[in-house]
């Protein structure tokens, strides 16, 4: 008969390359006493462990599952036509680096307002060039959500001017309630949904497309 309040008996063979042999006592069955002391150690240390590795994993996960300003635009139906020409200029990789951007995104039908045929122009290689300059007409350097852009107008005194990563500028206003973009050319898009984050910046929605001269 074991001291139950010195060992412990398992039928789990497992342990036994955590168990020093000194703690192995042969029991039929093949049961093994361990003392309560040495069990009570391993368990502790393999539970610190397992928590451990847990966090690393959750941690992990949570930075690889972070979505860059292109899985944003990806992941929406209304933005096909716009991931279409990221990936015609080549800007994917770009867009998926550290940043950050604000990017304004048209979406389909802001595409559809502009003259037939210009897009499918735009589009073609020969192109390229100037289909770079549009899209990057679109984003601007930093992470400006929506409460930074407010507190800039505000701070403009109704309007702020911001240079985009195409090198040219616009113009940021605030009209009934909601901001708007006024491109080089008089041209106007409306915010129509803001702060879709990403883990490299900032997505604003809006309903036209901008253009530079």
């Amino acid at each position: 008969m074991y001291n139950q309040k010195q060992f412990y008996c398992t039928n789990d063979s497992t342990l036994l390359p955590f168990i020093p042999k000194k703690e192995q006592l042969a029991k039929p069955f093949s049961c093994l006493g361990v003392s309560y002391k040495k069990l009570n150690k391993f368990y502790m240390k393999m539970r610190i462990l397992t928590l451990t590795m847990v966090a690393v994993m959750g941690l992990l996960g949570t930075v690889s599952a972070q979505k860059t300003v292109v899985d944003i635009a990806v992941g929406s139906k209304d933005h096909s036509t716009l991931v279409a020409a990221v990936k015609a200029a080549d800007l994917v990789a770009t867009l998926q680096s550290a940043g950050p951007f604000t990017v304004f995104a048209p979406v389909n039908a802001a595409f559809d307002k502009l003259p037939v045929g210009t897009v499918a122009n735009l589009l073609k290689p020969e192109n390229k060039a100037t289909l770079t300059k549009v899209l990057t007409y679109h984003v601007v350097a930093g992470n400006l959500d929506a409460a930074a852009v407010v507190k800039a107008i505000k701070d403009g005194k109704g309007k702020v001017v911001v240079k985009t990563v195409a090198g040219n500028s616009l113009t940021v206003t605030l009209k009934d309630g909601k901001v708007t973009l006024t491109d080089e050319n008089g041209g106007v898009a409306t915010v129509v949904a803001a702060d879709l984050k990403a883990g490299n910046g900032v997505v604003h929605v809006i309903d036209a497309v901008v253009l530079p001269k």
